[in-house]
């Protein structure tokens, strides 16, 4: 279906962002992957999907590196048409106790990366009279938790700037959505569950199910395969016309 079709996915060497990659490869996407960390392994299990990959490794909280990176994208595979903007980062602090660097970081990360890859990628997009713009928000940009609100205005904030990209180009081959998913079982979470163990000396399992007790009815993970497939669907003629959603991918986790 996306055969001759390039995605640039942000945060994309692990857990979600991977996930999606995955996805929209199996669909014939060309991959540009971006994050941090051992990039060989999630190129090789691009590659071994059958489809062609590259990769950069721009910091995402640097608008030149952004700049840099979605330049490769165009110089190598000719432009972006598909901008999964996934990459972020969590900071856990009471609002008068957040560090104003971890908050500054939290913001460029999660919210201003996506403004600067898509006002990048649009130009190309618009032209073509077709694109995808997937950001990856959450849970948390529907609703809040205490304790994270730099993640949560970030998140809040992804939702809005879709909706105004959407409507900028709601009369063109242009769609923007976003995707909030509830607890998804990435290397960041693993980290709050192996961290709730320790604190209270409980077990990983016990401490996983007072994890999704407290927010996620279903009680049980999203995973990144179920989110790549609700992207490979903003990407097929079926999405044409779904444009400015905030999907929330949850566990019944917002319908409370």
């Amino acid at each position: 279906m996306l055969a001759n079709k390039t995605a640039l996915v942000t945060g994309s060497t692990s857990g979600i962002g991977l996930g999606i990659a995955k996805a929209l490869a199996r669909q014939g996407a060309n991959i540009v992957l971006n994050g941090f960390g051992d990039a060989e392994v999630p190129r090789s299990e691009i590659a071994a999907l059958g489809a062609q990959v590259a990769y950069h490794g721009a910091d995402m909280s640097k608008p030149d590196e952004i700049e840099a990176m979605m330049a490769f994208a165009a110089s190598t595979f000719g432009q972006v048409d598909i901008l999964v903007n996934n990459a972020g980062i969590q900071h856990v602090a009471r609002v008068e106790n957040f560090p104003v660097e971890r908050w500054d970081a939290v913001i460029a990360i999660n919210l201003s990366s996506a403004f600067h890859a898509s006002r990048l990628a649009l130009p190309a997009m618009q032209k073509a009279n077709w694109g995808r713009i997937i950001n990856v928000a959450s849970v948390h940009g529907l609703v809040g938790s205490a304790e994270k609100s730099a993640y949560v205005a970030a998140k809040h904030g992804i939702v809005g700037l879709t909706k105004v990209t959407a409507l900028e180009n709601a009369t063109s081959g242009v769609t923007c959505n976003a995707i909030c998913p509830g607890w998804v079982l990435t290397p960041l979470v693993q980290k709050q569950v192996d961290a709730k163990a320790v604190a209270q000396g409980i077990s990983n399992a016990e401490a996983t199910r007072q994890l999704l007790g407290e927010k996620e009815p279903s009680m049980q993970f999203t995973t990144p395969e179920e989110l790549g497939e609700l992207a490979v669907f903003f990407c097929s003629p079926a999405g044409n016309n779904v444009r400015g959603v905030a999907w929330n991918m949850d566990g019944g986790w917002a319908a409370q």
